[in-house]
């Protein structure tokens, strides 16, 4: 079963960073119009607060065994900083340390999903050897 997940371990990584992105997107939006549907503000769900945390874990795996089985190294160095400013990101917005925009987490979020293609597409290794670089 390991052996599947790091074979498909590009596309559960675009799937997770894409779900990540679209979170983040919709996140400020529900906000914006909860007003307009109710009369009292509502508490935000804790499930719906752990989503970012849910999605960095996938992707972390997703990261590490992409950037284990790619050709390119670049592809896995950039996979990993992409993964990083995303968790920092995240977690600032979390604890609030620097005022960031909101394309500080959206920058690294569609990079991962770019380069999670790209890595399926161009970098896979079809044998043990090429993936030892």
């Amino acid at each position: 079963m390991i052996n599947k997940l790091a074979i498909k371990s590009d596309t559960i990584g675009a799937l997770s960073s894409g779900l990540c992105l679209a979170h983040c997107i919709t996140t400020p939006l529900i906000f914006l119009f909860q007003p307009l549907t109710s009369q009292f503000e509502k508490p935000i769900p804790f499930w719906w607060k752990i989503l970012d945390f849910i999605f960095l874990f996938i992707s972390f795996f997703a990261v590490y065994w992409s950037s284990k089985n790619s050709s390119k190294s670049w592809v896995k160095i950039a996979l990993w900083f992409s993964w990083i400013l995303l968790t920092a990101a995240i977690l600032n917005e979390k604890v609030g340390v620097f005022h960031l925009p909101e394309l500080a987490v959206y920058i690294p979020a569609i990079s991962l999903v770019f380069l999670h293609f790209y890595n399926r597409k161009y970098c896979t290794c079809s044998d043990e050897s090429c993936c030892a670089n």
